[in-house]
């Protein structure tokens, strides 16, 4: 899927991890944009292994962070 995710990061909390290993619910989570995957109901996530993996949309809510926050977790805009 070359060219089709670029870095623009999201965040969301997750709120299912059903059937997935590399998921923590209620733990906050970097989102890639990945136009392909988000036409399919999904979203470019990066897990608990530090890759970025497709997981459902359902799976988690948006939230906005404060710059400390993103601070925190390296992901500053």
């Amino acid at each position: 899927m070359a060219g089709t995710h670029q870095i623009n990061r999201n965040f969301v909390l997750c709120i299912e991890d059903r059937d997935c290993d590399d998921l923590q619910k209620g733990k906050v989570y970097i989102v890639l944009k990945d136009q392909d995957a988000e036409s399919e109901d999904n979203l470019r996530v990066m897990d608990e292994s530090g890759e970025d993996y497709l997981y459902p949309r359902a799976y988690f809510v948006p939230i906005d962070l404060p710059n400390e926050a993103k601070s925190a977790i390296g992901a500053e805009s």
